[in-house]
C-alpha cells in the first residue's frame, strides 16, 4: 500500500496541516494517477484505522497492477466499544465470549478518549451499568446522565434530512427505551440458536445499549463535521495543486458519512471527485433524496450533491448488519411510547423513514440502479448516478450486537471500489 499519506483531523474538522500539504507536495512528484482516500468508521485509535486500511488494501495491487495508485487514511477521532465484533481482526472481540452489561476498561478508556472532559460522568454511568439500582428511577437516572454526555458535545453538526434532528430516544421515557433496547438485544444474540422458553429480558441489559447509541449519534454529527469542514476542503486543495489526480473517496460506517459530507465542502467548480464507495454507511438512506417520501416538502441534507461526482455514487449494503438493520432504526424512531418490535421485525414495523445507507443502499432517489455483488462485478457500473449494491454474499459474519457491520475486508468489496472509479 504505497505511497501512502494520513490525514488527521479533528472533532472540529480542522486537518494537521503538515499531513496535508505533504501529500499535496508529494501526490504528483510519487506519480500517483487515482488517489484512494478511505475513512475509517468507529475504529477508535490510529493503529485499528491504519490496520484496516492495510488489510483492506492488500488486494488492491493484484487487481490493478498497472494503475498509478496512491492511498489516503483519514484519521478522525470516533470510538468502538470492545464488544463490538470485527471479522477477521483476532485482537477484537471477534471470538470473544459474550459482553457483560458493565462497561469494561478499553470500553470505558475510548470514552474518555473521545469524551475528555466528561471523566467523572463516564465513571458514574460505569458504576450505574455494574450496580444495576432498581425501579425505573434508576435508569431514568442512568438516562438523565447519557443526555448530560451528548449535551457536552456542544460541536455543530448536520442532520441527514430536513427533518432528522436529535434522536427522540434521548428526550423520551429511558426506562422505556432501556426495555426495547434490551428485547432488541436478545433477538439479536438469540437469532439461530435454539428456543430456551420465553423470558422478558432486563431493561438494564439494554441500558448499555442506550449509552452507545448516544455514542453513535455524536460519531454520526462528527463525521458530517470533519467531512464538510475538514476533507471537503482539503481535497479542494490538493486540486488545485494536482489538477490531474483523480480522486475516489471511499468510507465505512460513519466514515461513509464524512466522505459523502466532504462533497458539500468542495470549493464550487472542483470536479477532482470521480467516485464514492460508501461500505455500511451509517446515516439515512433518504441523505440524498430531493424529497423524503414521508414529507414530500422535505428533503435529504445532500440533495443533488451526487452530481459534484465525475462518476458514480455506490453504496454497498448487507441485511446481516444488524447495528444497521436493528438498532439504527430503533434508535432513531424510539420516543417512548409502548410499540414493541424487535429482530428482523424492527425494520418493517419502524418502516423505511427510519432506514440507514447501508441496510438497504440509497432510497428515493430516483434513476438509482440496484444491483447484487455478482452482478456488479460482472459488468461495468454506471458513469454516473447513484448505485446500490447488495454485498450481503460476503458482508454476512460477526455477533451480537452489531452483526456483519464491520465485516467489509474482503477482496470484492476493493473491487468494487476500483470498479466505481474506473480504475484498470
Amino acid at each position: 500500500m504505497t505511497p501512502y499519506w494520513e490525514l488527521t483531523f479533528d472533532a472540529d474538522g480542522d486537518v494537521d496541516g503538515p499531513e496535508r500539504d505533504q501529500l499535496v507536495a508529494q501526490v504528483t512528484e510519487r506519480g500517483v494517477r487515482d488517489l484512494i482516500v478511505f475513512a475509517h468508521g468507529w475504529n477508535d485509535d490510529r493503529s485499528s484505522a491504519t490496520a484496516l486500511y492495510r488489510r483492506f488494501f492488500a488486494p488492491v495491487p493484484g487487481l490493478a497492477p498497472h494503475a498509478r495508485l496512491g492511498y489516503v487514511g483519514v484519521i478522525w477521532p470516533s470510538m468502538r466499544f470492545s464488544d463490538e465484533p470485527i471479522p477477521d481482526f483476532p485482537e477484537s472481540a471477534a471470538l470473544a465470549p459474550p459482553p457483560t452489561a458493565g462497561l469494561d476498561p478499553d470500553t470505558r478508556r475510548a470514552l474518555v478518549a473521545v469524551f475528555p472532559d466528561r471523566t467523572s460522568l463516564i465513571d458514574q454511568l460505569a458504576r450505574m451499568l455494574d450496580e444495576r439500582p432498581g425501579g425505573p428511577e434508576g435508569l431514568t437516572q442512568f438516562g438523565g446522565l447519557v443526555r448530560q454526555l451528548i449535551d457536552g458535545e456542544n460541536r455543530p453538526g448536520v442532520a441527514d434530512t430536513e427533518e432528522d434532528g436529535e434522536p427522540r430516544v434521548f428526550t423520551g421515557d429511558p426506562a422505556s427505551a432501556c426495555e426495547e433496547f434490551a428485547e432488541a438485544l436478545a433477538s439479536v444474540r438469540s437469532a439461530g440458536a435454539p428456543a430456551e422458553g420465553f423470558s422478558i429480558p432486563n431493561p438494564w441489559n439494554g441500558a448499555k445499549e442506550l449509552l452507545r447509541q448516544a455514542t453513535y449519534y455524536t460519531m454520526k454529527r462528527r463525521a458530517g463535521t470533519v467531512g464538510e469542514r475538514g476533507l471537503g476542503p482539503a481535497i479542494g486543495r490538493l486540486a488545485d495543486a494536482a489538477p490531474g489526480v483523480r480522486v475516489h473517496l471511499a468510507g465505512h460506517s460513519f466514515g461513509g458519512r464524512l466522505v459523502s459530507f466532504a462533497l458539500r465542502g468542495l470549493p464550487d467548480g472542483v470536479r477532482a471527485v470521480k467516485s464514492v464507495t460508501l461500505l455500511q454507511g451509517a446515516f439515512s438512506h433518504y441523505a440524498f433524496a430531493e424529497r423524503v417520501p414521508q414529507a414530500p416538502d422535505r428533503s435529504g441534507a445532500l440533495k443533488d450533491l451526487q452530481r459534484r461526482i465525475d462518476g458514480p455514487l455506490v453504496s454497498c449494503y448487507s441485511h446481516f448488519d444488524a447495528a444497521l438493520g436493528t438498532f439504527y432504526p430503533l434508535a432513531s424512531r424510539l420516543s417512548g411510547d409502548d410499540r414493541s418490535c424487535v429482530g428482523s421485525e424492527i425494520a418493517a414495523v419502524l418502516g423505511p423513514e427510519w432506514g440507514a445507507m447501508g441496510h438497504d443502499g440509497v432510497q428515493a432517489v430516483p434513476g438509482t440502479v440496484r444491483l447484487d455483488l455478482a452482478t456488479a462485478l460482472a459488468s461495468a457500473l454506471p458513469a454516473t448516478g447513484c448505485v446500490s449494491i447488495d454485498a450481503a454474499s460476503v458482508v454476512r459474519l460477526g455477533g451480537a450486537p452489531a452483526g456483519a457491520h464491520s465485516d467489509i475486508v474482503h477482496p470484492e468489496l476493493a473491487r468494487v471500489i476500483l470498479a466505481a472509479g474506473r480504475i484498470t
